[in-house]
Protein backbone atom coordinates (compact mmCIF):
# COMPACT_ATOMS: atom_id res chain seq x y z
CA UNK A 1 0.00 0.00 0.00
CA UNK A 2 3.11 2.59 0.96
CA UNK A 3 4.66 1.82 -2.24
CA UNK A 4 1.48 2.86 -4.57
CA UNK A 5 0.88 5.80 -2.42
CA UNK A 6 4.74 6.91 -3.14
CA UNK A 7 4.53 6.34 -6.95
CA UNK A 8 0.94 8.25 -7.05
CA UNK A 9 3.06 11.03 -5.17
CA UNK A 10 6.10 10.82 -7.41
CA UNK A 11 3.72 10.71 -11.14
CA UNK A 12 2.29 13.91 -9.33
CA UNK A 13 5.43 15.65 -8.83
CA UNK A 14 6.34 14.86 -12.44
CA UNK A 15 3.28 16.52 -14.01
CA UNK A 16 3.39 19.63 -11.77
CA UNK A 17 6.88 19.74 -13.00
CA UNK A 18 6.05 18.67 -16.71
CA UNK A 19 3.09 21.67 -16.70
CA UNK A 20 5.43 24.67 -17.34
CA UNK A 21 8.38 23.56 -18.08
CA UNK A 22 10.09 27.24 -19.53
CA UNK A 23 8.59 28.81 -16.16
CA UNK A 24 10.54 27.28 -13.28
CA UNK A 25 13.97 25.60 -13.77
CA UNK A 26 16.67 24.17 -10.69
CA UNK A 27 20.22 24.58 -11.10
CA UNK A 28 22.28 28.10 -10.79
CA UNK A 29 19.56 30.20 -13.19
CA UNK A 30 16.02 28.77 -10.98
CA UNK A 31 13.66 30.92 -10.91
CA UNK A 32 11.07 32.85 -12.67
CA UNK A 33 12.02 33.56 -16.80
CA UNK A 34 8.94 34.74 -18.53
CA UNK A 35 8.05 37.76 -20.84
CA UNK A 36 4.98 39.29 -18.41
CA UNK A 37 4.12 41.76 -21.41
CA UNK A 38 4.94 42.92 -24.83
CA UNK A 39 3.59 45.17 -27.07
CA UNK A 40 4.74 47.53 -29.96
CA UNK A 41 4.18 50.67 -31.16
CA UNK A 42 4.26 52.93 -34.14
CA UNK A 43 5.99 56.27 -34.29
CA UNK A 44 6.75 57.82 -37.11
CA UNK A 45 6.99 55.11 -39.08
CA UNK A 46 9.04 52.92 -37.28
CA UNK A 47 7.88 49.82 -34.97
CA UNK A 48 8.97 50.13 -31.42
CA UNK A 49 9.39 47.42 -29.46
CA UNK A 50 8.25 47.63 -25.38
CA UNK A 51 8.73 44.13 -23.03
CA UNK A 52 8.64 43.69 -19.68
CA UNK A 53 10.81 40.46 -18.48
CA UNK A 54 10.95 38.43 -15.42
CA UNK A 55 14.53 37.48 -15.02
CA UNK A 56 15.53 34.96 -12.06
CA UNK A 57 17.51 36.43 -9.02
CA UNK A 58 19.48 33.82 -6.36
CA UNK A 59 22.25 33.81 -4.49
CA UNK A 60 24.31 31.42 -7.01
CA UNK A 61 23.77 33.94 -9.71
CA UNK A 62 25.37 36.46 -7.56
CA UNK A 63 27.94 34.98 -6.03
CA UNK A 64 29.11 33.25 -9.50
CA UNK A 65 28.96 36.75 -10.89
CA UNK A 66 31.31 38.06 -8.13
CA UNK A 67 33.47 35.11 -8.79
CA UNK A 68 34.36 36.31 -12.99
CA UNK A 69 31.37 34.77 -14.70
CA UNK A 70 29.38 36.79 -17.10
CA UNK A 71 25.62 36.50 -18.06
CA UNK A 72 24.69 36.92 -21.44
CA UNK A 73 20.75 38.32 -21.66
CA UNK A 74 18.93 37.45 -25.30
CA UNK A 75 16.27 38.68 -26.28
CA UNK A 76 14.24 37.06 -29.78
CA UNK A 77 12.03 39.11 -31.80
CA UNK A 78 10.09 37.35 -34.83
CA UNK A 79 7.52 39.07 -37.12
CA UNK A 80 5.84 36.56 -39.64
CA UNK A 81 2.95 37.33 -41.84
CA UNK A 82 0.06 34.09 -42.13
CA UNK A 83 -0.27 32.95 -45.80
CA UNK A 84 -3.06 30.71 -46.59
CA UNK A 85 -1.72 28.23 -48.85
CA UNK A 86 1.89 28.59 -48.60
CA UNK A 87 4.91 28.69 -45.43
CA UNK A 88 4.20 31.83 -43.40
CA UNK A 89 6.56 34.76 -44.43
CA UNK A 90 9.07 35.88 -42.02
CA UNK A 91 9.36 39.69 -41.80
CA UNK A 92 11.74 40.04 -39.38
CA UNK A 93 14.13 37.84 -37.38
CA UNK A 94 16.80 39.75 -34.79
CA UNK A 95 17.81 39.48 -31.16
CA UNK A 96 18.26 42.25 -28.46
CA UNK A 97 22.06 40.78 -26.77
CA UNK A 98 23.22 42.47 -23.64
CA UNK A 99 25.42 40.96 -21.00
CA UNK A 100 25.83 41.56 -17.01
CA UNK A 101 29.01 41.20 -15.56
CA UNK A 102 30.27 42.50 -12.03
CA UNK A 103 33.25 44.51 -11.58
CA UNK A 104 35.10 43.82 -8.23
CA UNK A 105 37.14 47.53 -8.30
CA UNK A 106 34.16 49.62 -7.91
CA UNK A 107 31.57 46.29 -6.56
CA UNK A 108 29.06 47.43 -9.04
CA UNK A 109 27.36 45.34 -11.78
CA UNK A 110 27.69 46.33 -15.06
CA UNK A 111 25.34 46.03 -18.37
CA UNK A 112 26.81 46.47 -21.77
CA UNK A 113 25.00 46.15 -25.31
CA UNK A 114 26.24 43.86 -27.68
CA UNK A 115 28.55 46.14 -29.32
CA UNK A 116 29.56 47.49 -26.18
CA UNK A 117 28.71 50.77 -26.67
CA UNK A 118 26.38 51.21 -24.34
CA UNK A 119 27.58 50.81 -20.68
CA UNK A 120 25.33 51.06 -17.48
CA UNK A 121 26.14 50.42 -13.59
CA UNK A 122 24.43 49.26 -10.48
CA UNK A 123 25.02 48.53 -7.02
CA UNK A 124 22.95 45.86 -6.99
CA UNK A 125 21.67 42.69 -8.86
CA UNK A 126 18.33 43.45 -8.17
CA UNK A 127 19.16 46.96 -9.67
CA UNK A 128 20.87 45.72 -12.96
CA UNK A 129 17.86 42.67 -13.29
CA UNK A 130 15.50 45.90 -13.20
CA UNK A 131 17.23 47.91 -15.87
CA UNK A 132 17.76 44.24 -17.59
CA UNK A 133 14.10 42.92 -17.32
CA UNK A 134 12.78 46.05 -19.15
CA UNK A 135 12.43 47.06 -23.24
CA UNK A 136 11.86 50.49 -23.49
CA UNK A 137 10.87 51.66 -26.98
CA UNK A 138 13.41 49.40 -29.10
CA UNK A 139 13.00 50.33 -32.82
CA UNK A 140 12.67 46.62 -34.82
CA UNK A 141 11.49 47.72 -37.91
CA UNK A 142 10.40 49.99 -40.12
CA UNK A 143 6.40 50.01 -41.19
CA UNK A 144 7.55 50.00 -44.99
CA UNK A 145 9.60 46.82 -44.39
CA UNK A 146 6.15 44.84 -43.62
CA UNK A 147 5.17 43.12 -47.00
CA UNK A 148 1.51 43.46 -48.02
CA UNK A 149 -1.16 43.77 -45.63
CA UNK A 150 -0.82 42.15 -42.06
CA UNK A 151 -1.72 41.11 -39.64
CA UNK A 152 0.91 40.27 -38.37
CA UNK A 153 2.41 37.31 -35.54
CA UNK A 154 4.87 39.16 -33.46
CA UNK A 155 6.67 36.60 -30.94
CA UNK A 156 9.54 37.56 -28.43
CA UNK A 157 11.59 34.91 -26.48
CA UNK A 158 13.88 35.44 -23.55
CA UNK A 159 16.72 33.77 -22.45
CA UNK A 160 19.65 33.42 -20.18
CA UNK A 161 23.03 32.01 -20.77
CA UNK A 162 26.39 31.60 -19.52
CA UNK A 163 28.85 34.47 -20.67
CA UNK A 164 32.58 34.69 -20.28
CA UNK A 165 34.41 32.98 -17.56
CA UNK A 166 37.87 32.54 -15.83
CA UNK A 167 40.08 29.37 -16.64
CA UNK A 168 39.18 28.00 -12.92
CA UNK A 169 35.43 27.93 -13.32
CA UNK A 170 35.52 27.18 -17.13
CA UNK A 171 37.39 23.59 -15.44
CA UNK A 172 34.37 22.89 -13.24
CA UNK A 173 31.46 23.71 -15.30
CA UNK A 174 32.71 22.69 -18.62
CA UNK A 175 30.63 19.56 -18.49
CA UNK A 176 27.30 21.62 -17.17
CA UNK A 177 24.28 22.75 -19.61
CA UNK A 178 22.64 24.54 -16.17
CA UNK A 179 23.86 27.75 -17.40
CA UNK A 180 21.41 28.53 -20.19
CA UNK A 181 17.39 28.94 -19.98
CA UNK A 182 14.85 30.34 -22.45
CA UNK A 183 11.53 31.29 -21.55
CA UNK A 184 8.52 30.36 -23.81
CA UNK A 185 7.26 32.11 -26.62
CA UNK A 186 5.15 35.59 -26.21
CA UNK A 187 3.00 35.96 -28.92
CA UNK A 188 0.31 38.60 -30.18
CA UNK A 189 -1.39 39.75 -33.78
CA UNK A 190 -0.28 42.88 -34.70
CA UNK A 191 -2.41 45.21 -37.48
CA UNK A 192 -2.04 48.25 -39.38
Amino acid sequence: MRISRGLRAVALLLMLLAVSPGTYASGPLSGELEIRSAFVVIDHGVLLLNAHIQYPSNDLIRSTLQEGLTLDFDLDISITRHRRLWFNATELETTLRRELSYHAVTNRYVVRDEAGTEQESFPTLDAALDRLDRVEDLPILVQSQLHDVGPWEVAVRAGMRRGHMPAALRALVFWTDDWHRTSDWYTWILTL
